[in-house]
């Protein structure tokens, strides 16, 4: 959840950490810090409470000479957000200062333990334990007294340690949190993510969990349970462009104008010359396909709702039962899960705690895992069977939009993979929807044209702070993810729902202040939601549509429409969450919030 960066190199490390931190702003933001080691002085550190334009203000001020360093950005999970409690944590000499993410259960333990020796802790966290315990291995190796700390940590971190002793040397270890090091020409980078360092590197290595580094002037080593090992860099192709804001005022409103060309550039490596498809990662044939019991598909969040819409797709074009699972709950049932099941993790970091917990069960019960992820080496990609990749590149606004495309994109190619393998898809009906495939990023184009109509319609509701949003078949995972994101970054209280479950409850909710969106294409449940639709308006509620352009009867009913092109029934997905992306950010706009970091959110939950 939070942000790490680390330098060992010849610049001044104070701009490196700070650059890479505020590309990873969205992983945290209620306090930050950087520490740097120099080789003639104190080690210098400062911490802020605050987001990072705090930081800014207090280094220009300060004096951090140096050529290494570490720096973090904070998702509060232990202590509330105070200058103490900012890292990077120190020992009891000042001499080791820690950055970390993560959760350590068995802190309060062992902070005990360390007070009864003499330690003295100054925050309320769980991290500073790791200082002092580094303080009390240390014998004059940090990565020795590191690896004898880690022994008796409980729990999930990412962890980078520097030393006033040994000027020349960062150490770092994970398991459970995400970590990455970045290589160049005589230096090296830390990050919890990718973009962190995207514009001084496209080199990186991926650590495993249980894995220790430590890095010096000439190199690096990584040291695993069994011994060292050789990890092969890889090449991350990034645009650093993508993860800038390129003219619109904020990255959330780039990322939502990207998503024709996310979806395009996804679709892109899924075909061969003959237009079948062909994703070598999967690892699937047909005998495999048609041996298959049953898929469960495993996700968190926006990711959920990609994978609902996936139950849609494999019941319809694979002929196979799909059970939808939320990952936070998975692993904590007696699960049924045997080698004739297939899962499916919908992740885009790779990283989510949650769902990994639950790919990690079901391959121990001898389950097939395939994982839709949008980070290439990802600890998922890494324990997964098969992988299909979205093609979203940094998503940096903490509400998802084209990662969630993406992922419903990478969902159809493999629902039709599927459904290919098996016998269930005939020629004809996958030719239809490869080219309907192909032109979703056109007709995606034409609904972000559409903006101004959206505009007008947050205009007009943005003082309610009730919205329903309701709609049948693959209309109802979006319904949920468009409640979803108006909640997220406009803080106003919205659901979603089955539109045939209005009347079993939510429906006395309604009235002239609570408006109802309407998923409404023109498909096989049209003529069902139009009574839905009927029923609101009888309660007095005003109803926002999203809808086939052209739709008389829809324009005659509710009072808005957002319109949409006409496409095939499974794929108007694509096309109608759009508006509602949008919808969201401009209410929240108008309303004074900020879109790309809501409050208490951070971009990938790598804690439970």
């Amino acid at each position: 959840m939070c942000g790490i960066t680390g330098y060992l190199g010849n610049r001044q490390a104070k701009e490196v950490l700070f650059s890479g931190l505020r590309r990873l702003e969205y992983r945290g933001y209620d306090s930050a810090g950087i520490c740097v080691v120099s080789p003639t002085e104190e080690m210098g550190c400062v911490r802020v409470v605050g987001n990072l334009d705090v930081m800014e203000d207090a280094l220009e001020s300060a004096e951090l000479p140096g050529t290494i360093g570490i720096g973090h950005t904070r998702w509060a999970t232990h202590g509330a957000p105070t200058v103490e409690n900012a890292h990077p944590h120190l020992d009891c000499d000042g001499k080791i200062a820690v950055v970390h993410n993560g959760i350590i259960e068995n802190f309060v333990e062992l902070k005990h333990r360390l007070q009864s020796g003499g330690h003295r802790f100054r925050s309320q966290t769980d991290s500073e334990t790791i200082a002092h315990l580094i303080e009390e291995q240390y014998r004059g190796d940090l990565a020795e007294a590191l690896r004898r700390s880690l022994d008796q940590l409980e729990g999930a971190y990412a962890i980078v340690a520097v030393h006033r002793d040994e000027p020349d040397v960062i150490v770092a270890a994970r398991r459970d949190s995400p970590l990455v090091l970045g290589t160049g020409d005589g230096e090296h980078f830390l990050a919890s993510a990718i973009p962190a360092y995207l514009d001084m590197t496209k080199r990186f290595v991926f650590l495993e969990d249980n894995e220790l580094l430590a890095i010096n002037r000439d190199g690096y080593t990584i040291t695993g349970p069994d011994g060292p090992v050789s990890p092969r860099p890889v090449e991350v192709d990034w645009d650093i462009d993508a993860a800038e804001k390129g003219g619109y005022e904020d990255f959330m409103l780039k990322e939502i104008y990207e998503q024709p060309r996310a979806v395009e550039d996804t679709l892109a490596d899924k075909f061969d010359s003959s237009g079948e498809i062909e994703v070598e990662e999967l690892c699937l044939d047909p005998e495999g396909a048609r041996a298959l019991r049953r898929i469960v598909v495993v996700a968190c969040g926006t990711s959920f709702h990609a994978g609902l819409l996936a139950k849609y797709l494999f019941e319809r074009w694979a002929s196979l039962p799909v059970e939808i699972e939320i990952a936070s709950e998975f692993r904590y049932r007696n699960l049924v899960v045997t080698e004739d099941d297939l899962v499916v993790a919908v992740s885009q970091s790779g990283e989510t705690m949650d769902t990994l917990a639950g790919v990690r069960e079901a391959r121990r019960r001898g389950a097939r895992v395939i994982a839709v992820v949008n980070v290439v080496g990802s600890q998922m990609t890494r324990e997964a069977d098969g992988v299909i990749y979205t093609h979203a590149g940094p998503e940096v606004g903490v509400a998802a939009t084209k990662t969630f495309t993406t992922q419903m994109a990478a969902m159809y190619v493999l629902a039709m993979y599927l459904g290919r393998l098996r016998g269930e898809v005939t020629d004809e009906k996958y030719r239809m929807i490869v080219s309907e495939l192909q032109a979703l990023p056109r007709k995606m184009e034409e609904v972000l044209a559409e903006r101004d109509a959206v505009i007008a319609c947050a205009e007009k509701y943005q003082h309610c702070h009730d919205f329903l949003f309701m709609g049948r078949s693959v209309g109802y995972p979006i319904a949920m993810e468009g409640a979803l994101k108006l909640k997220e970054i406009s803080y106003l209280h919205a659901e979603g729902y089955p539109a045939g479950e209005m009347k079993h409850g939510p429906i006395a909710l309604l009235d002239k202040d609570v408006p109802v969106v309407a998923i409404t294409p023109r498909n096989s449940v049209y003529d069902k939601m139009i009574s839905n639709i009927q029923e609101t308006k009888a309660r007095g509620a005003p109803v926002v549509a999203v809808a086939t352009r052209g739709d008389p009867e829809i324009e005659e009913i509710c009072d808005d429409v957002l319109w949409v092109p006409e496409t095939t029934e499974m794929l108007y997905p694509v096309l109608t969450v759009i508006p509602l992306q949008l919808l969201a950010y401009q209410v929240a706009k108008l309303r004074g919030c900020n879109v790309d970091q809501p409050r208490n959110l951070a971009k990938t939950v790598t804690v439970e």
